[in-house]
């Protein structure tokens, strides 16, 4: 499914889509397909493409007024398994873990309507989240392609380990405005690490807002690299 949102920035359409959708920022694809910097006389937006396989998006809408009434809730609750596909995707988890040579326990970390985490706690957390988080994706993957087997499409698995995702998004925050002070210095471009979509955006949203800084991906394949370009240097 498609949809269009408008913001006053980037960060603010995708936080529009995802209260709208009921689905996390890393559920959907983002196309920007207008942008109005802010100038004297005209107040700025940036109108977004939001592209979801969910037909149904966890969401409700009040059939007078057309406006989102329930969205999907984020339930941190018991970490013990609680229906037969919970046990089923722990012990798939635990046992790919296993065979790579390693010990890992693994427990609910939250449920939503459409979206479950597992949390994995290990010695070995350094290697299981490997370099960049390699290792954890595709250890998510797995528990996504395993979710499928079992009849569960519609659910998104996300691991996590050490909260090692909550410190990557931090530092990837930082990231974008060091790399931004550094492009505006020397008024050249910079090229950064390959990163996944949801890392990508994350970079192309911190710098939205920098009326200077111009961001876009580059390469081919799931980790692209963006590239951060002080726009007075072209």
């Amino acid at each position: 499914m498609t949809y269009e949102f408008e913001g006053k920035t980037e960060k603010d359409a995708i936080e529009k889509a995802t209260i709208e959708l009921g689905l996390e920022s890393d559920q959907f694809d983002v196309e920007i397909i207008e942008t109005q910097k802010k100038t004297l006389f005209k107040a700025g937006y940036v109108k977004i493409r939001v592209h979801t396989d969910e037909a149904t998006p966890g969401v409700k809408y009040d059939d007078d007024n057309d406006s989102p009434v329930e969205t999907a809730k984020r339930v941190m609750g018991n970490p013990i398994p609680q229906d037969e596909f919970e046990q089923k995707l722990t012990t798939f988890v635990s046992e790919v873990i296993a065979k790579m040579g390693y010990e890992a326990s693994v427990e609910i970390m939250f449920r939503e309507e459409k979206k479950i985490g597992l949390k994995l706690s290990s010695e070995s957390s350094s290697i299981l989240i490997g370099r960049k988080g390699k290792n954890l994706d595709a250890l998510q993957l797995l528990a996504n392609v395993y979710a499928g087997h079992l009849g569960r499409e519609d659910v998104r698995v996300i691991l996590d380990t050490e909260n090692y995702r909550v410190r990557r998004e931090e530092n990837l925050v930082h990231l974008a405005y060091t790399t931004a002070d550094k492009v505006r210095t020397k008024r050249t471009s910079i090229l950064l690490e390959p990163m996944n979509p949801f890392e990508r955006r994350l970079i192309h949203t911190t710098l939205n807002d920098f009326a200077d800084i111009e961001t876009k991906s580059e390469g081919e394949g799931l980790y692209k690299q963006v590239r951060v370009i002080y726009k007075g240097a072209y």
